[in-house]
């Protein structure tokens, strides 16, 4: 009976062993991460770069606004920690624009795919815009005069600023190049006319050329205030500057010539011959038809922070 007995119980722990023995126990894979970051750049620039940071090797594929970006279609991580893949991105526009990127581990099996979160970069525009032949330079100034709670922030008036308060004299300053014209400085004697069109203010605002403390540019006044027809909209303030140029029947155009090579204003001698290098230099060329005025218009795209604003009278 006690022979029987011992039987069952090995043959019981035979069982049990065997099916200890001879599965294979399941594990789940790791859940991989992937991070981006950099991206940020200058439309039309060299190209920027973008950082992928995953949790082990694989490749990466960058998107930009979720379409895979063209030579980054599978970049191959570093192979020790940080594994790092990076893409070199042309920015086709400026603005906000969302990258993503899917990264794929080498070891399928012991880690999983991994989509990067939602990573948004803004690409830089030059502020001048893009308004050839006509090159301009606006900013604001807080017009002499004014009083009081209205006075100058720092107690000077005419100091470039982007913040007003409802009650003061905003003065647009503006200044203008005409290539066609060499770059000749845009003023009365080769301008049609220039203005400022205000978002909520029915006419243009005259931009007028003069005489400021010594130095000449254009301007254009917008009085702010309560009373009635003065502007007084808080918030941002949204305008476009246009400037027109005359028609003209000659124009400089940009050339070259030969000079004597000076070194410290002495001339360069090689075998007893002078030596002559080509230098820019601007010639005028007379045009028939006419050529039409180039028309330059600008508008600001600086950050929010830097845009004109009005504000409310501050209370005590």
């Amino acid at each position: 009976m006690k022979r029987f007995i011992s039987g069952v119980v090995i043959s019981a722990l035979a069982v049990v062993g065997g099916a200890v023995i001879g599965e294979t126990p399941a594990f789940a894979a790791t859940t991989s991460t992937v991070v981006l970051t950099g991206g940020s750049g200058v439309l039309g620039l060299d190209p920027a770069i973008i950082t992928a940071t995953a949790s082990s090797a694989g490749t990466v594929a960058f998107k930009a606004v979720g379409v895979v970006i063209v030579g980054c279609e599978s970049v191959a991580t570093t192979t020790v920690t940080p594994f790092v893949a990076k893409c070199s991105w042309v920015p086709k526009a400026s603005g906000s624009t969302l990258l993503g990127a899917t990264f794929t581990p080498t070891d399928a099996a012991t880690f999983t795919t991994a989509e990067a979160g939602a990573f948004t970069v803004k690409v830089g525009v030059a502020v001048q815009g893009v308004v050839s032949p006509i090159h301009l330079y606006v900013d604001t100034v807080l017009a002499s005069g004014s009083t009081g709670v209205l006075a100058a922030r720092f107690g000077v008036s005419c100091a470039i600023t982007s913040q007003f308060i409802v009650g003061q004299t905003i003065v647009w300053r503006v200044y203008g190049n005409n290539e066609t014209l060499g770059g000749a400085v845009m003023d009365s004697s080769n301008t049609v006319k220039g203005y400022i069109e205000v978002a909520g203010v029915k006419d243009p605002l005259p931009l007028t050329y003069g005489n400021h403390s010594g130095v000449a540019f254009w301007t254009a006044v917008l009085k702010t205030g309560t009373a009635t027809g003065l502007y007084n909209t808080l918030g941002v303030i949204s305008y476009k500057v246009t400037m027109i140029a005359k028609d003209q029947d000659s124009i400089k155009v940009l050339s070259t010539k030969l000079t004597r090579k000076a070194v410290n204003g002495v001339p360069v001698k090689v075998d007893g011959q002078y030596v002559y290098e080509r230098v820019p230099a601007y010639k005028t060329v007379k045009v028939t038809p006419a050529l039409k005025g180039a028309v330059g218009t600008w508008q600001s795209n600086f950050t929010a922070s830097s845009l004109v604003t009005l504000y409310a009278v501050p209370t005590a």
